[in-house]
C-alpha cells in the first residue's frame, strides 16, 4: 500500500496537508471503544489520518480565498477548503487505486466522529502536552487534524510521533508561565474551567493567540502567523461562550 499513501501525499501536498500517516482500524477500535470505526463503516481495514503542519495550510487557503470572491464571508472557509481539498483530490486519488473509502471530518458536528486526538496519538502523528492540544517532533504545538479516510485496504504505516511525550522531560515549561490565566501546571495539564473563564471574562488577554501555545519550546519556526492564529482563536471562542453560559454562568446563579 506504499503506492495509496504516496498518491494521497502527492494529492494532498497542493494544499499544504503534508502530516499522513495510517493504521489498522482494529487498533483504533481497540483503543477508543466508544467511537469505533466499524461503526462508521463496517468494510474499513484502516484509516488514514491527514492533517497540518506548520504554516502550508494556511497559505494554500489564503491564496484560494484571494482567487475566490466572498470565500472568507462563508460560515467556515477553512473548513469549507478542508473539505474541497479531500474530496476534490484525495478521495478521486484513493479510488483511483480501487479502494473503497469513507471520510471523516473532526469539524462537521451532525456527523460521523471519531476521536481524532487518540487517533493522532496512535497514528504516530502527535504525542500529549499539557496545553491541551498534541504536539508533533518537529511542528510542536502548530499542527491539526483535518480529516480521517477509513478505507478497506490493509495499511500499518504509523508518524514519527509513536511514544512521543515530551513534557515531562521539558525543562524550561515555558507554556506555564506565558499563560495569563494559569491555566497550564505540570503534571496536572490544562484547567479548561479556569482558562475557559479567563477567555470569556478577559477576552482582550487571549483574543489573537493562545499564549501557552505559542510559549512552547517545540516548533516555534513552525508558529502559525498573526492571521491564523486570529482566526482560530476566535472561532474558539464562540465555542467557549456557549459553554460558559450553559455550565459556569449558571452554575454560578444557582
Amino acid at each position: 500500500m506504499d503506492d495509496l499513501l504516496e498518491s494521497i501525499r502527492l494529492s494532498a501536498a497542493p494544499y499544504g496537508l503534508n502530516l499522513i500517516a495510517a493504521i489498522p482500524a482494529t487498533r483504533y477500535d481497540l483503543a477508543v471503544p466508544s467511537m469505533r470505526a466499524h461503526q462508521i463503516d463496517v468494510h474499513a481495514r484502516s484509516i488514514i489520518l491527514i492533517g497540518n503542519g506548520g504554516r502550508d495550510m494556511w497559505r494554500a487557503f489564503t491564496e484560494h480565498a484571494a482567487r475566490e470572491p466572498g470565500w472568507m464571508r462563508r460560515e467556515n472557509p477553512l473548513d469549507d477548503f478542508t473539505r474541497n481539498a479531500i474530496e476534490g483530490s484525495v478521495v478521486p486519488a484513493i479510488r483511483a487505486s480501487g479502494a473503497r473509502c469513507t471520510t471523516v471530518y473532526p469539524f462537521i458536528g451532525d456527523g460521523p466522529k471519531l476521536n481524532f486526538m487518540e487517533l493522532g496519538k496512535l497514528s504516530g502523528l502527535a504525542g500529549p502536552s499539557i496545553i491541551g492540544v498534541v504536539v508533533h517532533p518537529t511542528y510542536g504545538p502548530w499542527i491539526a487534524f483535518r480529516a480521517a479516510i477509513l478505507v478497506d485496504a490493509d495499511i500499518d504505516a504509523p508518524g514519527p510521533a509513536l511514544t512521543f511525550d515530551p513534557c515531562p522531560s521539558c525543562t524550561s515549561r515555558s507554556c506555564i508561565s506565558s499563560c495569563p490565566a494559569a491555566a497550564v501546571a505540570f503534571p496536572t495539564g490544562w484547567d479548561i474551567p479556569r482558562c475557559l473563564t479567563h477567555r470569556v471574562e478577559s477576552e482582550a488577554d487571549c483574543a489573537n493567540r493562545c499564549h501557552a501555545r505559542v510559549g512552547c519550546v517545540l516548533g516555534p519556526d513552525h508558529r502559525y502567523p498573526d492571521d491564523e492564529l486570529a482566526y482560530h482563536q476566535g472561532r474558539a471562542l464562540r465555542a467557549m461562550r456557549a459553554y460558559y453560559d450553559s455550565h459556569i454562568r449558571s452554575h454560578r446563579s444557582r
